[in-house]
């Protein structure tokens, strides 16, 4: 008997009948993979395409249809820039993978993997995906769970479920092709797979040297973005992924450029620098008696202040800063040079924590506390004079994220960073009238609730966010009235608005600043504050025209004022009319008349050179494309600028020696750490410093000592001789 054939079932005869069905033909492939990239593109958006909860933020949310509009609202044509990338990675897998619709599978997969991790983020901390989340999952992978917000098990499991039919879908559409998708179906096997290869090699190429050079002024990746419409947004990472795109706003990031390597760097170099400075650390110690952290000490960044009635062409009808005015004639102060207007915050802050400037760096890095901070193992700061990190606090009343400052200050060093969101709260929250931000009352009240005498010497950083633009009409009762001083030039009615809300607003911090200090008078333990405006606000648009301003728009106020229980207090030391934020550190040491680190004692020998030093600046509002072009910016005594070519030799060695200093911390080897550069003096460590002293010179005098006594037996034993002959 024949054995009787098997019949198909239902199933495999219907899979038999689709199988080889149809001809696709070469513009409709081209029509999916459009439409793929654009769904990619789409759902990367969607993963940052929300704002935080928690708190109202300055910048609008722009979702993926505001994003598609900026091409004919804004002749901004990012969308298509971040199409171009996703497409390239999308061309290479489907040349990998020789099938077209498993390419198309695998890169929806893999944005839609990318945008739940984004929104995960996003909702958690209101940061967008950073490239210094690759070192986090290589060192902390084991805690990622940790991070998850409440009910993304519920998201992940519906994920699931889709990725699971976009692969049955593929592999059906896969079947149903007659070609099965193949873009390289041919007979010759090293011809095959010589395509293949170019296909995937060409677009990796492309994208690998778009990621790395984008964040690079001048480059043509760089070119061709800004062409595109790309505009910068680095203070937000995720205002920034929302405006430009998740693949530009990534990769910007990626790879930036810090500064050249300057001549002669090495271990030795840097070596003989350290212990060049550790000289001169002694000879300033030698007559100072006090110690940093024998007292506390508070840097405070007041956002936005400085005085308007300095600006040309603007006439008040009162003074909006009596107070600090007044504490400015009795402490030491003076006028500090910003890098910015209108913006900059982070920069201006960075120079202030770390005594490092913005005026070293390539012009292409415009935010180190993004750019760079994150990828370091290494950040000498400020406050570690302070020893751990119970010691050093930080507040801001805005949100954490903001500049990623929650994770950088704990790489300062810095225990609790108290903003509106996180998992240190900041306490007082209170707005004035119709205000958007905190009150700068409220900043200074929640750090006073943590500085009690009861809690020792600490490094407090407060960063207030009051003064932020916009300038609209906040307050009640606003007294102050603008015009112009300069009849040729009359203001702008929105224009003498702003000014009049923000003179307002200069006033409440006045008194509020004023009552913070005198609230610390009262402490029975001494404290210094360093105080300073970052930048002036960007609404001086008529003074902004006329270039022979550009000083003037970046001039703020800064002081250094000591409680009376500091032996500092009423100190005014010389050489203060004139200052950039990268030298506070080594002005609040010779105020205090405290002891010095080889690297401030770098910063004060350099301090007495060139009173400011900042970047080059510009008269519009900061934006993050590149530093302005143009010469360093060097002010003397008398806050008149300086030429370069003028300086003497020990300048010109300072300068250079500041570019190895900075290298080295930002982007070399890191061989200063460990040589004790930046070590603040304690009483603990000279005296340990002491007593090793005593320890190396008893152990000379005991060589000497038998050295001497082998000499005089050589005396005798030569005497010997002589008689005996």
């Amino acid at each position: 008997m024949k054995d009787r054939k098997r019949q198909p079932g239902r199933w495999t005869s219907w899979m038999q009948n689709m199988t080889g069905r149809l001809r696709v033909r070469g513009w409709v492939y081209l029509l999916a993979f459009i439409l793929i990239d654009f769904l990619s593109v789409g759902i990367l958006q969607w993963g940052v395409s929300l704002n935080s909860s928690r708190v109202e933020l300055s910048n609008p949310l722009i979702g993926f249809w505001g994003f598609i509009s900026a091409i004919w609202t804004q002749r901004r044509f990012v969308l298509v820039l971040n199409m171009l990338a996703v497409g390239l990675v999308y061309l290479a897998l489907t040349y990998l993978t020789n099938r077209f619709w498993a390419a198309s599978g695998l890169i929806l997969a893999i944005c839609a993997v990318i945008a739940v991790i984004e929104r995960f983020k996003v909702r958690a901390r209101y940061e967008a995906i950073l490239p210094s989340d690759l070192d986090f999952l290589h060192a902390d992978a084991a805690n990622l769970v940790s991070f998850l917000p409440a009910r993304s098990l519920i998201m992940i499991g519906l994920g699931v479920v889709a990725l699971i039919v976009l692969g049955a879908l593929c592999w059906v559409l896969t079947r149903m092709d007659a070609r099965r998708g193949r873009p390289v179906a041919t007979g010759n096997k090293p011809l095959g797979a010589g395509l293949r290869t170019a296909g995937v090699l060409v677009p990796v190429l492309v994208v690998a040297v778009f990621m790395s050079t984008v964040g690079t002024y001048g480059s043509p990746a760089y070119r061709f973005s800004q062409f595109m419409g790309d505009i910068p947004s680095m203070w937000d990472s995720v205002y920034d992924a929302q405006r430009n795109g998740v693949f530009v706003s990534f990769s910007r990031q990626l790879r930036p450029k810090v500064m050249d390597q300057p001549a002669g760097y090495s271990r030795a170099t840097m070596q003989s620098l350290a212990h060049r400075y550790q000289l001169s650390a002694d000879r300033i110690n030698h007559d100072r008696k006090a110690y940093m952290n024998e007292s506390s000490l508070v840097y405070i960044l007041s956002e936005s202040f400085s005085d308007p009635t300095r600006v040309p062409g603007v006439a008040l009808n009162q003074d909006p800063m009596p107070h600090i005015r007044s504490i400015k004639g009795g402490t030491t102060s003076g006028l500090m040079l910003s890098s910015g207007y209108g913006g900059g915050t982070a920069n201006l802050e960075f120079q202030a924590m770390t005594g490092l400037s913005m005026a070293n760096f390539d012009p292409s890095l415009t935010s180190p506390y993004q750019q760079v901070i994150p990828h370091l193992n290494w950040i000498p700061t400020v406050n570690q004079a302070w020893g751990t990190p119970s010691r050093s606090l930080a507040f801001h009343p805005y949100e954490s994220s903001m500049y990623s400052r929650a994770e950088n200050y704990k790489k300062f060093g810095f225990s609790h960073f108290y903003s509106l969101t996180g998992p240190d709260q900041i306490a007082h929250q209170d707005r004035i009238d119709r205000s958007q931000y905190v009150g700068d009352r409220s900043a200074y009240e929640s750090a006073l609730e943590q500085m009690g005498d009861d809690r020792g010497n600490q490094f407090v950083e407060v960063i207030t966010m009051q003064n932020h633009m916009p300038y609209n009409d906040w307050y009640d009762n606003n007294g102050f009235s603008v015009s112009s001083s300069d009849p040729n030039r009359p203001l702008g009615d929105d224009e003498m608005q702003s000014i009049r809300t923000y003179a307002k607003g200069v006033s409440l911090s006045d008194q509020a600043t004023a009552d913070f200090l005198n609230s610390l008078d009262s402490q029975s333990k001494p404290v210094t504050v360093v105080f300073y405006g970052d930048h002036l606000p960007g609404i001086y648009g008529t003074a902004s025209w006329d270039e022979r301003n550009s000083l003037a728009l970046h001039l703020t106020d800064y002081f250094i004022w000591s409680n009376k229980a500091s032996d500092a207090s009423g100190a005014q030391v010389s050489n203060s009319a004139y200052s950039s934020p990268n030298f506070f550190q080594a002005q609040a040491a010779e105020h205090m008349d405290a002891k010095v680190s080889p690297f401030t004692a770098f910063l004060t020998e350099l301090h007495e050179k060139i009173s400011a030093i900042e970047p080059p600046v510009a008269n519009q509002i900061q934006d993050w494309n590149r530093i302005p072009a143009g010469q360093t910016n060097y002010l003397n005594a008398q806050g008149q600028p300086m030429n370069a070519r003028d300086f003497d030799k020990a300048t010109r060695q300072l300068l250079n020696d500041y570019k190895l200093i900075q290298y080295d911390i930002m982007a070399g080897k890191h061989y200063l750490q460990g040589t004790g550069f930046t070590a603040t003096p304690t009483r603990r460590s000279d005296a340990a410093r002491q007593k090793a002293e005593k320890k190396r010179q008893a152990k000379e005098q005991a060589k000497e000592q038998v050295r001497q006594e082998e000499q005089n037996r050589d005396k005798d034993r030569e005497s010997s001789t002589s008689s005996a002959n």
